[in-house]
């Protein structure tokens, strides 16, 4: 019974001991690469005519329907028309 008298708190202090992961992110400045994405509420016309034609086009998916155009370095989502989120894309070997 002693035994677990020790047990219990050694116990709970040897799960509040924390550990520490390292995020990794790429040079450079987060806020310009940013701005070089299309903004969220954008119509896929505006992106379209700023951007240029995307790389892929990904047929809709869900209700409601999600589209995702790719370029190069970024991917752009949208709900109907609109534009959710933009979202860099790094290649494999960064």
């Amino acid at each position: 019974m002693r035994l677990l008298g020790l047990l219990v708190p050694a116990l709970a202090l040897s799960t509040t001991l924390a550990m520490a992961q390292t995020l990794e992110m790429a040079p450079g400045d987060p806020a310009a690469a940013a701005a070089a994405t299309p903004t969220r509420g954008a119509t896929m016309s505006v992106v379209e005519a700023r951007f240029g034609s995307p790389t892929t086009r990904h047929a809709a998916v869900g209700a409601p329907p999600i589209t995702r155009w790719d370029y190069p370095g970024f991917s752009v989502f949208f709900e109907h028309d609109r534009v959710l989120h933009s979202v860099l894309v790094r290649s494999a070997g960064n």
